[in-house]
């Protein structure tokens, strides 16, 4: 009867343990498939988090993209001759207004707005800022105080050309005051064998200033090593201007053209032209701008002049990968020398032309232009037929 017991209770214990084991084994497959299923759920999100981080590092990356392309206006106007010369009427003088309103933003008070928002604004400065006394003997010799530097800072001038017929008018001590006259209110400066080199928004734009009123066409060995000069000082955009031309002349002349294109030939963006002291017109060769002359802009020079059209030339250069687009996107801005050209005197104070004088000076440079362009073509033509 015992031995019956211990057989029933020995049976008992194998179905037990026969269960528990079969329990544990299911257990085991149980937690292995949920092991199984984190581990595709943590696979998962590891390739939704790679393909987001990936995504992101694309937005990234085109972002970097649109940094790298960079625009730059830069604003161009005429002369600016801060000063007077000694025999002019006192009263009717740069001079004897710079006295009466005793503030430096008044000159460019209404073309600052023009110029303050652009990248860069250039003018040719013709004079110079001066205590000296010992003038050139010459009809006009202009001089001004080192104050009025001021003029051009608070009027967001950032740069200007000093080769020209008036720099050195009353001795190299005038030009050497002049230029620091300039560099103490911020101004950068530049002509005949001095160039420069500046950084804006990232890119370097460089800056010669030719003369070409004492050797006229042998004045090209000073434009191809100016222009050598700045590549060396790895510019980005050549800007280069030149004191040429006839006076009161609307149309350039061969010389001015020959040095223009050579210019470009050779590396030049951009051409600007001074000296003529009125409007000749924008010639555009290799997709490049030559703008022959842009007459005069706060110009002390005449309390008169009987032509007091003038412009503002802006041109926008986009750069991608720190190389210039060949887009070529201009906005003239045409002005007029004076706010009291009605009255038939400058004050000194360039404003922007309206209505039907903005369309007389736009339809002036129209035509112009066309006569620049015209000049460009026989260059080119004369020269094929000499090959």
């Amino acid at each position: 009867m015992k031995r019956k017991e211990r057989k029933k209770k020995l049976r008992l214990k194998l179905i037990i343990t026969t269960d528990i084991i079969l329990l544990a084994i299911l257990c085991g497959v149980l937690l292995m498939r949920e092991f199984q299923k984190d581990t595709q759920e943590v696979q998962s999100n590891a390739k939704i988090e790679t393909a987001d981080n990936e995504e992101k590092k694309t937005e990234e990356e085109q972002e970097i993209e649109e940094v790298q392309e960079t625009t730059i206006t830069i604003s161009a106007a005429g002369d600016c001759t801060l000063g007077t010369d000694e025999g002019f009427d006192y009263g009717r003088s740069f001079k004897g207004k710079y006295d009466a309103v005793q503030n430096p933003a008044y000159f460019f008070q209404n073309v600052q707005p023009v110029f303050a928002q652009d990248d860069l604004t250039i003018v040719n400065m013709e004079g110079t800022l001066t205590e000296e006394t010992a003038r050139e003997p010459k009809q006009f010799a202009f001089k001004g105080d080192a104050a009025y530097a001021k003029i051009l800072s608070s009027g967001a001038v950032e740069a200007a050309n000093l080769a020209n017929n008036h720099s050195f008018d009353y001795g190299k001590k005038s030009y050497e005051d002049t230029i620091a006259a300039l560099e103490a209110e911020g101004i950068s400066s530049f002509g005949y064998e001095r160039t420069v080199v500046m950084d804006i928004k990232g890119v370097k734009v460089g800056f010669a200033g030719v003369y070409e009123l004492a050797k006229h066409i042998d004045c090209k060995q000073d434009l191809l090593d100016n222009i050598a000069s700045l590549k060396e000082q790895g510019a980005q955009l050549i800007i280069v201007s030149f004191h040429w031309g006839q006076e009161k002349e609307n149309i350039p002349n061969n010389v001015q053209v020959e040095l223009a294109h050579t210019a470009i030939d050779n590396g030049a963006d951009l051409v600007l032209g001074h000296h003529p002291h009125v409007l000749q017109g924008i010639e555009e060769y290799k997709g490049k701008n030559i703008v022959y002359s842009l007459g005069n802009f706060c110009f002390g020079g005449n309390s008169a002049p009987r032509d007091m059209d003038t412009i503002i030339f802006q041109q926008t250069f986009t750069f991608k990968d720190g190389e210039v687009q060949q887009d070529n996107v201009t906005n003239i801005l045409p002005c007029k020398i004076s706010s009291a050209y009605a009255e038939g005197y400058n004050n000194y104070q360039p404003v922007l032309a309206e209505g039907e004088q903005k369309e007389k000076i736009f339809q002036r440079l129209s035509e112009y232009s066309q006569k620049a362009q015209e000049a460009g073509e026989r260059l080119l033509q004369k020269k094929s037929s000499e090959e």
